[in-house]
């Protein structure tokens, strides 16, 4: 386990965490029957990470559509990908309530892509404290440095990547990411790559010619005659990739003080738990925090 700091903003990626948390677990319902089983998840889940963590900030960001320079760029950028499941969209809500409760900020805003406005606070707020980013999408690869560090999911050893984590991912450095993916491609988000050209020919030209940008002024190096045809043919396409995976700034602020975690709404939680059928959760919550009877509560106005 990592020593906690003692400012450090936590900034969990929203839709990632509730589709994991979806699929994590099959079957969740409250006792009026709708399902919970997102809610239930996302909630054990950051329980977690706090505990490990201990951060002072927290914010939960969340997908407002995709950014309309990018489908201007590649109108079929994550065109492949299905709408949300009915029963996982309809606790996106009261999961943004249980952060609420918690005094969790969380964030969401039309035309703007969490992972943008990830990058912009995580750029921002790094100058003042630790920033960890709890995703598994490997664009936050990109903003790895000193003062921002991921937290994968998907990495059983939980701990907090540095940018020799990226090198063993990846076998580039962090501020290389963005012309790595390029190559590629990401399937995930409709982005095609250059024909032939795997993780590991996108890493060794990386590391021989450091970036694109010389990759291209030095291209007769290159020793493949296929290779050289299908860089010089997909030229085009890798400098629209740059423009599509590179995280971009938005145009939003939010301050640091709207960033740290605030007091607990105990009754809001016991409602919310009672709700949902999660007895455990509202008996621990009860036992750290006594409700006052009413009687008592009376007799102290």
């Amino acid at each position: 386990m990592e020593q906690a700091e003692s400012t450090r903003l936590l900034i969990i990626d929203g839709h990632a965490y509730a589709y994991r948390a979806f699929h994590a677990i099959r079957r969740l319902n409250a006792p009026d029957g709708t399902p919970t089983n997102a809610i239930y998840g996302f909630i054990k889940m950051t329980g977690k990470m706090r505990a490990f963590l201990r951060p002072s900030h927290l914010a939960v960001i969340w997908d407002g559509g995709l950014a309309q320079e990018r489908l201007a760029e590649h109108p079929a950028y994550k065109a492949q990908r299905p709408p949300m499941p009915a029963d996982l969209e309809s606790q996106i809500g009261q999961i943004e309530e249980y952060f609420r409760a918690e005094g969790i900020t969380t964030l969401c805003e039309n035309g703007i892509e969490a992972d943008d406005w990830i990058a912009t606070m995580a750029r921002a707020t790094a100058p003042h404290m630790h920033v960890v980013i709890a995703s598994s999408d490997k664009d936050f690869m990109q903003l790895v440095e000193p003062r921002v560090g991921l937290l994968n999911p998907n990495d059983k050893t939980e701990r907090i990547w540095t940018a020799d984590d990226v090198v063993a991912k990846a076998g580039v450095r962090p501020e290389q990411i963005v012309d790595w993916l390029s190559l590629l491609g990401d399937s995930v988000d409709n982005i095609p790559g250059v024909d032939g050209i795997g993780p590991k020919t996108a890493a060794d030209l990386l590391r021989q010619f450091a970036s694109l940008d010389q990759l291209y002024a030095g291209l007769e190096q290159v020793k493949s005659a296929r290779l050289r045809d299908a860089l010089q043919n997909a030229r085009d396409t890798l400098a629209r990739n740059r423009r599509l995976i590179e995280l971009k700034v938005v145009n939003q602020t939010v301050t640091l003080d709207a960033l740290r975690i605030g007091e607990r709404k105990t009754d809001v939680l016991r409602e919310l738990f009672g709700r949902w059928g999660f007895k455990t959760m509202k008996a621990e919550l009860d036992a750290a925090n006594p409700a006052v009877p009413a009687t008592v509560q009376q007799a102290l106005l």
